[in-house]
């Protein structure tokens, strides 16, 4: 409500420099026919240093979109300026004062109570009773320290949950990858990145008859009947075909069509082999 006061206080004194502006203009067009010669040659420097006159209006027109765009900030959803401060924090990595929140981003946090407390208790973000700051999944600085957490996980950890760890996180992830330390696979499913570590004290060399069986092996066509084999021999899939495709049926997806055949569509003489995984051999 002080907010929308200020706007309307700012466009009365706006209105009232103008008018001011005008009545000064047309006083000095009536008096300049009948002023003397002398007069006259003094009127460029009134005429002058009266030239920057409108600029007020400009700085009250400028003021009163910069409040108009601050009082829309403030009044949108509280979901809607929790995002705004939370891509501040992950922006700066630094700590903010509700004060400087409100500076940064014009969202005011001290006065608002639901941001505030949405703020305070959101899982990425953390407050020490004076500041906020971001706070991400994985506490980690630096590319020994992403290392360090991947070789923890031995089965793989999802690249989503890194993303946030520190701005140049990506860019590590390749330079382990490159480096050989650890391998970068796409998850079946969701088609997100899995980072797996790559122990450097077990070399195995691989004999190529061994790689040659490998890749001979024939899959069933089924991914239903590739995890039920997994299970059979101890194994856990990484995919679950059956929850995927109730799913699809439960929100109305049907079921892939089946292609029209072609010259080199998969059929029941088609041998489905591991030729498609060279990096477990390298």
């Amino acid at each position: 409500m002080a907010l929308q006061e200020q706007l309307d206080k700012f466009k009365r004194q706006q209105e009232k420099c103008q008018s001011t502006l005008t009545s000064i203009a047309a006083k000095a067009g009536a008096s300049k026919p009948a002023a003397p010669r002398s007069t006259s040659l003094a009127a460029p420097p009134l005429a002058s240093a009266r030239t920057p006159a409108p600029a007020p209006a400009v700085k009250f027109s400028n003021d009163t979109e910069r409040l108009q765009h601050i009082n829309s900030i403030r009044k949108a959803p509280v979901g809607s300026q929790i995002k705004r401060v939370i891509d501040l924090l992950l922006e700066t990595r630094q700590a903010f004062t509700p004060e400087l929140i409100n500076e940064a981003c014009y969202v005011d946090v001290r006065a608002n109570k639901a941001v505030f407390d949405s703020l305070r208790n959101n899982p990425k973000v953390h407050y020490d009773g004076k500041r906020f700051s971001y706070k991400s999944k994985h506490d980690l600085k630096d590319k020994n320290q992403l290392l360090v957490l991947i070789r923890k996980f031995p089965e793989g950890i999802a690249v989503i949950d890194l993303k946030d760890a520190y701005p140049t996180v990506m860019e590590d992830l390749q330079a382990l990858k490159a480096a050989g330390h650890i391998w970068l696979l796409s998850n079946f499913d969701s088609q997100e990145d899995i980072a797996f570590p790559n122990d450097p004290r077990v070399p195995i060399k691989v004999d190529d008859e061994l790689k040659h069986l490998f890749r001979s092996i024939e899959l069933p066509r089924d991914m239903l009947d590739i995890e039920k084999d997994l299970q059979k021999n101890g194994m856990k899939p990484s995919t679950n075909t059956a929850k995927r495709r109730a799913a699809a049926q439960v929100q109305g997806i049907s079921a892939k069509p089946k292609p029209k055949k072609k010259k080199h569509e998969i059929n029941k003489r088609t041998r489905l082999t591991n030729s498609h995984l060279p990096e477990l051999f390298q």
